[in-house]
């Protein structure tokens, strides 16, 4: 028996998202990302003494948002405890964070499993907190310290233990991450560090319920480094414990260069951080009202979003998929699907159109470019243009994709450049039929061959024909011309 399917994994992912406010958690300096080290301080995040921190109104907003997108129960009081330990880039001493009384609890996220099946994953709890600062350890200079981030609003959002393999891990993470970025609190940018994840691991005899003991593994700065870290560990604890060893409880810093977990310290435990409630920050008070007018202002959240566009555009699940993994995606081909119009059936046409383009060239052109939707060159509006001229006969398919790429380059509207160009599809019947008859007379062995019973060769004349006309006959005029044209020879 493979010896993965005698352990369980009990996973538990602790993400961190740092938010998209314009000030920090306590005070009124910058969340700029990228500014020289040292300059959006002041003595409230360098924790001089005397200085008092206010706690930012949109930090407690952002976080009712997450929670609310989790059904996580709101606390009508909540409190700021203090986190005490001693880092070289955490000048306080102490971390401002909430531990006995969060904001939010017991929420869930649905997440999609390989295969089509669909899981709840239980959140146990999304607090407040402010982050530290960074450490740059330099061979030359030694460790410097750049506390620019100390003070920055994050969210800690826990789950619960009910991850079962890093597959599983790897969707929920995709999911919460896509989940705040629909919000609007957080980018996402794992790379940079906006969004951050902790995994707490273990093993345990299948079938059984006790835990085993756990490692914690930090330093993942992608999704898929946090599945590729899960399995190495999950492989790892199984075979010490095979080999009659014993889990230490530890955390452990992920290589990604090596593809493994290397031991940080020892794992600490709650009390080690000797929480207690932070006596300049009063309680957290939030009513109900405050919590329906955050309810009511949720964006529509990405699963939904997916199924909708299933139901309304008969759109397949795959499409569905890739259309709303990204809120700016979809935002564009649902504008560009409204621009083409239509009744219901002709619209279930469109979607399906728009779909294509935006998976395929958009997505593609989108990547190589390294830039947002929204500063696409092309406008959903100049897109669905684009598709309406296909549809009615004016280019060709062909004609299309040379035209897209202008598009990009130009950003001017579709006819301006058909026009400029030349481009227009050629659907006159008397014109086509002459080139038609010019090749089937050019390519007499081949005519004989295709009478003779070879129907592949009908491709064939399609293609010489599309040269002759440099790809601006009408396709679907050549196909019925042709047709006519060469069974007519054969009677």
């Amino acid at each position: 028996m493979d010896p993965n399917e005698r352990y369980d994994a009990v996973i538990g992912l602790e993400v961190h998202a740092q938010l998209l406010t314009r000030t920090k958690a306590f005070c009124g300096c910058s969340t700029e990302f990228g500014g020289e080290p040292n300059t959006n301080v002041c003595p409230v995040c360098l924790g001089m003494p005397g200085a008092l921190p206010v706690l930012n109104i949109r930090l407690v907003e952002f976080v009712l948002r997450m929670g609310l997108a989790l059904k996580c129960a709101v606390a009508p009081r909540s409190v700021f405890a203090r986190k005490n330990y001693f880092y070289p880039d955490l000048p306080k001493g102490y971390q401002i964070s909430q531990y006995e009384e969060p904001i939010c609890v017991n929420g869930s996220v649905e997440i999609d499993l390989d295969g089509g099946g669909r899981k709840e994953v239980g959140v146990a709890r999304i607090h407040m907190e402010e982050d530290a600062g960074k450490s740059i350890h330099d061979l030359d200079a030694g460790t410097l310290v750049d506390v620019n981030r100390c003070g920055v609003p994050l969210i800690e959002i826990v789950s619960e233990p009910d991850l079962r393999s890093p597959r599983e891990a790897y969707h929920y993470l995709a999911r919460i991450r896509q989940i705040v970025t629909y919000l609007g609190i957080c980018d996402g940018n794992m790379e940079e560090g906006s969004l951050r994840c902790d995994a707490n691991v273990s093993v345990r005899p299948a079938g059984t319920d006790r835990l085993g003991t756990k490692t914690e593994i930090k330093n993942m700065n992608s999704i898929r480094h946090v599945e590729r870290a899960l399995d190495y560990e999950i492989n790892r604890q199984i075979r010490l414990l095979d080999d009659g060893g014993t889990v230490t409880q530890e955390t452990l810093l992920w290589d990604a260069g090596r593809n493994v977990a290397v031991p940080m310290r020892g794992k600490e435990e709650a009390h080690d951080y000797r929480y207690f409630p932070d006596p300049d920050l009063v309680p957290v008070l939030v009513d109900r009202a405050w919590t329906e007018r955050i309810r009511d202002a949720l964006p529509e959240l990405p699963a939904a979003r997916r199924d909708r566009l299933m139901t309304a555009w008969g759109l397949p699940r795959y499409d569905a998929d890739v259309l709303t993994a990204e809120q700016g995606i979809a935002d564009y081909f649902e504008r560009t699907v409204a621009a083409l119009g239509g009744d219901a059936d002709r619209g279930r046409e469109h979607a399906k159109a728009a779909a294509n383009w935006v998976m395929t060239d958009v997505l593609r052109v989108r990547a190589e470019r390294k830039i947002p939707v929204t500063s696409f060159p092309v406008t959903p509006e100049n897109l669905a243009a684009m598709i309406g001229m296909i549809g009615d006969g004016t280019i060709s398919g062909k004609i299309a994709k040379d035209l897209f790429e202008e598009m990009t380059v130009t950003a001017e509207h579709p006819r301006t450049i058909i026009d400029r160009k030349g481009w227009v599809q050629l659907s006159d019947t008397g014109a086509i039929g002459k080139t038609v008859d010019e090749v089937i007379a050019a390519h007499g062995p081949q005519t004989e061959k295709y009478l003779g019973g070879n129907e592949k060769l009908f491709g064939f004349f399609v293609g010489e024909i599309m040269k002759r006309t440099r790809g601006k006959a009408n396709p679907k005029l050549v196909n019925e011309i042709l047709r006519r044209r060469l069974d007519a020879l054969r009677h």
